[in-house]
């Protein structure tokens, strides 16, 4: 696990112009070596352990290392035999051996005993079609010498990141924003476009990110630039698509039962061997676990022997599960650490935890999830983590909605507007959001696991006019392309294509590198997405029971109320924490700041804030996601900070 970055000039840029030099150091290196020096410096959190750069007349690119894999001599930049291709690398490939020997059969020679040599030479033989050789998570860039060229991919489901942008002719690319934000003559904008489509999504969901003119490379995708004529294409290699098998077969037929135990046998082995190939490292790994089946079940089946839990309060509570967890420990033979996270610990982190996130994130689980990567980087370089098994296998709790649906929505359309149209003036109807939400169809009620503010709501809320879509306008492609899949299945491949990669993953990623330690999913293996997306709709959704056949696997290895235990996920007693006195005076000198005056109306924000610590609903983290960004503005753009 790494950080990598690099620039690649069409002329020679004059950095003394831009540059101002702080220390001898920098003073004796030539301007390219500083602007390198201060992206991987921007990285060191990625990777602890060494620095290395590779330049040549119009490239320079820069590696950080935390050794996981081939403590000796994976280091890079790395180079082939002729020494025309160097590559930087930030992953794990899980079946490099297997590729090495095929590669080495066909004739290439290899110099180092870790999986990064396996891509320059897979790049040799196979080109652009790389990533389909490639069972686990990455993000690369190839250079080639000769050509002039730059070859990038990101793994198939957005598990490692990838930055890019072209800025004054040259295009920089890095595996966080804040590296690319030290090129000297980017201009830091905020992108007011984002800043809105997040009031509805709680995560920067376009491809340009909270930064003007900086993009995301999206999950399953390449990219090749062309030095000389500064052409950059984009490519999709991978789609997440869903085959669900036979979704109106008769679930009481003995068929469907024969059918019904291929499918679970299939799971179990696809899991268990994904569990096993995750454990490859020269070092100790460790595993997450909470309370839920998700943890539970990896943590039956690795290898290791420590297991890491943070939760919020003393007593045992759905905000609490480090007992769950270390009485599951207990009975798995592993050696169990848990962290209760008291209040002022959560609010003093929140600034340090949108700082190592890049971009608002309006999801407070982020900072369990800090904690948690603290406690783990202590005693291990790496964890494994149950990420992805929603996603994949049907866990979401709203899944199971187009069931509690179906019978209400063979009323006539017409009715059904009626009802809601009447609901909607009753905000004490028992049912008031069952009848609005049955009155639409799955695209116009579902944008992905959170849906906060609608487009009419943050328009108001909003100072700011922006050209941004509808959330429905954004995903109506993503629905076109799975309109053959009923709609659970629909609902699930919008989350694997937007809520996986933007909100789930990315916070998994920030926040273990932000202690350098490494987190591996098995779920989010190709092998295992190979089993989940043939399952039938009903093997996933069984009345308002999420992820059914999953949970069936997981009782073959787990005690049957941990496998049956419903989805938490990391909760945040957000409620209380926002209604306490610590967190009202965060509130107010957040909602007074000078960012909110600039794009906040004064008043929408006042009626928000009436509802807040209230129960359950999204009041409480449409707060917490307008906080979220106002705290990450002070962190990024404070020198832009003004009264108004």
């Amino acid at each position: 696990m790494c950080g990598i970055c690099g620039f690649i000039e069409k002329t020679k840029t004059d950095y003394d112009s831009l540059l101002h030099t702080e220390n001898t150091m920098e003073a004796s290196a030539s301007p390219e070596e500083v602007v390198l020096d201060r992206m991987m410096a921007a990285l060191v959190h990625r990777g602890p352990d060494q620095g290395r750069t590779w330049m040549s007349r119009h490239v320079a690119l820069g590696f950080r290392r935390l050794s996981i894999i081939d403590l000796e001599s994976g280091m890079q930049p790395l180079t082939n035999e002729t020494g025309d291709k160097v590559l930087v690398f930030n992953g794990e490939i899980y079946n490099y051996q297997e590729l090495r020997r095929e590669l080495a059969a066909a004739g290439h020679q290899f110099s180092t005993e870790g999986d990064s040599e396996v891509l320059i030479h897979g790049y040799e033989e196979w080109g652009e079609h790389l990533p389909e050789h490639l069972r686990g998570m990455f993000a690369f860039a190839i250079w080639d010498e000769t050509k002039q060229h730059l070859y990038a991919a990101r793994d198939f489901f957005g598990i490692k990141p990838f930055y890019y942008a072209l800025i004054n002719g040259s295009f920089i690319f890095a595996s966080e924003i804040k590296s690319i934000l030290t090129y000297p003559g980017y201009e830091k904008k905020l992108n007011e476009e984002a800043l809105e489509q997040y009031l509805s999504f709680q995560y920067s969901v376009l491809d340009e990110t909270f930064f003007q003119g900086i993009y995301q490379l999206r999950p399953g995708h390449h990219l090749k630039y062309q030095q000389d004529s500064v052409v950059l294409e984009l490519r999709r290699y991978f789609t997440p698509k869903l085959f669900p098998e036979n979704p109106n077969l008769d679930p009481a037929s003995n068929l469907n039962f024969l059918h019904r135990q291929d499918h679970l046998e299939r799971i179990e082995h696809a899991i268990e061997d994904s569990v096993k190939t995750h454990m490859i490292a020269d070092v100790e790994v460790g595993t997450f676990l909470s309370g839920g089946v998700d943890s539970s079940l990896i943590a039956a089946e690795f290898t290791g022997d420590k297991s890491f839990t943070v939760g919020f309060g003393s007593e045992p509570s759905r905000y609490n599960e480090v007992p769950l967890a270390k009485d599951l420990s207990e009975q798995l033979n592993l050696e169990h650490y848990g962290k209760r996270i008291s209040e002022k610990e959560f609010w003093d982190a929140v600034p340090e935890v949108l700082y190592y996130m890049d971009e608002p994130f309006g999801d407070p689980s982020a900072v369990a999830l800090y904690f948690v990567s603290r406690e783990a980087s202590r005693k291990v370089r790496v964890v494994v983590s149950g990420e992805g098994s929603d996603e994949l296998f049907g866990g979401y709790c709203i899944y199971c909605e187009p069931n509690a649906l179906r019978g209400y929505q063979k009323l006539p359309l017409f009715l059904r507007k009626g009802l809601a149209a009447a609901a909607a003036i009753l905000p004490d109807l028992k049912g008031r959001s069952f009848l609005i939400r049955g009155s639409k169809t799955v695209e116009e009620r579902y944008i992905g696991n959170v849906n906060l503010f609608s487009e009419k709501e943050r328009k108001s809320l909003l100072k700011i006019r922006t050209r941004a879509q509808s959330p429905q306008e954004l995903l109506a492609q993503d629905y076109k392309n799975a309109g053959n899949l009923d709609d659970a299945s629909r609902m699930q491949y919008i989350d694997l294509l937007h809520w996986l990669p933007g909100d789930i993953l990315r916070k998994a990623d920030r926040m273990s590198m932000a202690h350098s330690l490494e987190v591996r999913v098995p779920y989010l293996d190709r092998e295992v997405f190979e089993a989940a997306r043939v399952l039938p709709a009903q093997y996933k959704q069984k009345d308002q029971v999420s992820k059914e056949l999953f949970r069936e696997a997981a009782a073959r290895h787990l005690p049957w109320d941990t496998s049956q235990r419903r989805k938490l996920g990391f909760p945040v007693p957000l409620g209380s924490f926002l209604n306490s006195e610590l967190g009202k005076q965060k509130l107010e000198e957040a909602f007074s700041s000078p960012a909110a005056k600039k794009y906040f109306n004064p008043d929408a924000l006042k009626e928000l804030l009436k509802g807040k610590g209230c129960g359950r609903g999204r009041t409480n983290y449409k707060i917490w996601a307008i906080y979220s960004f106002l705290t990450w503005y002070k962190v990024y753009f404070s020198d832009q900070e003004q009264e108004v």
